[in-house]
């Protein structure tokens, strides 16, 4: 498998700042393997700190918990869109000696596109119920890059049947991160953080695309809507 543009960028951070061998660097474990990947490429361990419940980004108080004497940089992702609280992460960095390496640039300038799935993620979180629809906190500007929801009840089951029931809808929706990455064969390690857990039993990403049509979306509020009762069926 090829190495990705982000983790390419990364991995240029992370010797740029002569962090390697011998070096601990905080990563997110509820995201994509290729932020953890690239610590390992340049021979540092990466360590996984939990995620906030509402913003699914570094939880400050999680990082702070895992940070060591090895500890050179934490590696912020912004999750689907939502901001991680860069002021408390750059902070914390600071008391403790240690880089913030971030996998992105933020723009100060919102698109057209994102401006557009703004309004769509707005259309869809007023209309939408049995599902636990994103909030972003005051001031925060969430870009809606992927439109996750939570579906509540005993964990996976729930979720999982919900999403096979709107694909069978014609709702193309999926489960956007499957497995911690502390529970992955290259990653493991023996913790465990319960909002990454809870994240990875619960969320389903809806599909929102700024090209979408009204229509479009009614028909995702319908489909969910339709389901909502499913949810509330007592377990056997």
């Amino acid at each position: 498998m090829g190495t990705t543009t982000l983790g390419s960028t990364l991995r240029s951070k992370l010797e740029e700042q002569h962090i390697g061998v011998g070096d601990e660097v905080v990563v997110p474990a509820y995201c994509d393997s290729e932020v953890a990947a690239a610590v390992r490429e340049v021979g540092a361990l990466p360590v996984f700190a939990d995620v906030e419940r509402e913003s699914l980004c570094l939880d400050p108080a999680s990082v702070a918990a895992v940070v060591s004497e090895r500890t050179a940089a934490v590696i912020p992702v912004h999750t689907f869109g939502y901001p991680a609280d860069m002021v408390c992460l750059r902070a914390l960095a600071q008391r403790h000696g240690v880089k913030v390496i971030e996998t992105e640039e933020e723009t100060a300038v919102s698109s057209v596109e994102t401006a557009r799935r703004r309004q769509h993620a707005e259309f869809l979180s007023a209309r939408l119920n049995g599902v636990i629809v994103p909030r972003a906190a005051a001031g925060v500007r969430h870009a809606y890059e992927q439109y996750v929801v939570r579906v509540p009840g005993n964990g996976r089951p729930d979720r999982d049947a919900f999403k096979q029931a709107l694909r069978a809808r014609g709702v193309p929706c999926h489960v956007p991160v499957k497995t911690p990455l502390y529970r992955l064969p290259e990653f493991r390690a023996d913790i465990w953080l319960p909002e990454t857990e809870r994240a990875t039993d619960e969320c389903l990403a809806l599909p929102l695309d700024a090209a979408m049509s009204r229509r479009d979306l009614q028909r995702i509020v319908s489909a969910c809507n339709a389901l909502g009762g499913l949810l509330m069926e007592p377990a056997c």
